[in-house]
């Protein structure tokens, strides 16, 4: 077993547990996309494609953390911040699901607490990250920067804990659970800073061309008018 990787695989979880969470899986996927509805438009729905398309390209590079340790960008916050968390979970769980699949990226026993812990909770946690520091947007590009780095580094440590608490449940990789918690939360942390990188970059450079797309910024959710912000440089 390697718990330092985000993707459970085949045998991690035992027979119960994993149901369990295809479950909950499977009522926060559907909650997510009957609310996704009030958040797609013909401007929106493009931008969800291309969201997915970028967290499912970018999950396919890793990128060193320790020696035989590696991470790839999880997407929670990124999606949650562009196209809106309802929307956003549902592009992270497409993500998931293909590269499931069609990859064997994550095991099909493990799909349930996979999508669980990255495109509900993660996402959810990294909107509601961004929320809570959505005024500092106000303050231009560095702003939103800012919250998009701590937004997607506490989106990795609280998915991430995700796995842990799963594991607690009923983990049957044969690793104590001491061990997998130090693990992952010690090499996850490293990764949220990468992770924290990658969207700040990604979301600046939309939202200094179309910040009306950044869902985050738009007026009449945020609650900071009914025109989007303007990210200055």
């Amino acid at each position: 077993m390697s718990p330092v990787a985000m993707h459970m695989s085949d045998g991690l979880l035992n027979a119960p547990v994993s149901v369990a969470f295809l479950v909950i899986a499977a009522v926060g996927v559907g909650f997510a996309l009957v609310k996704a509805r009030a958040d797609l438009d013909d401007r929106t729905a493009p931008m969800a494609g291309l969201v997915a398309t970028f967290i499912f390209a970018v999950q396919m590079i890793n990128f060193p953390i320790l020696p035989g340790a590696s991470g790839h960008l999880l997407g929670g916050a990124l999606a949650a911040i562009l196209v809106g968390p309802y929307v956003g979970a549902l592009c992270v769980t497409i993500v998931l699901v293909v590269q499931a699949l069609l990859f064997a990226d994550g095991g099909l026993t493990a799909l349930g607490a996979n999508v669980t812990n990255m495109a509900l909770i993660g996402t959810a946690t990294g909107f509601l990250v961004a929320v809570a520091l959505r005024r500092l947007t106000e303050r231009g590009k560095g702003g939103l920067a800012a919250v998009a780095f701590v937004s997607a580094f506490v989106n990795t440590v609280v998915a991430a804990t995700g796995f842990v608490v799963e594991y607690a449940i009923g983990g049957a990789g044969g690793v104590e659970i001491g061990k997998v918690a130090l693990l992952m939360w010690g090499l996850h942390a490293l990764i949220g800073i990468g992770e924290g990188l990658i969207t700040a970059v990604t979301v600046t450079s939309v939202a200094s061309i179309r910040p009306d797309l950044v869902h985050l910024l738009r007026g009449n959710n945020t609650g900071f008018g009914s025109k989007p912000l303007e990210v200055r440089s």
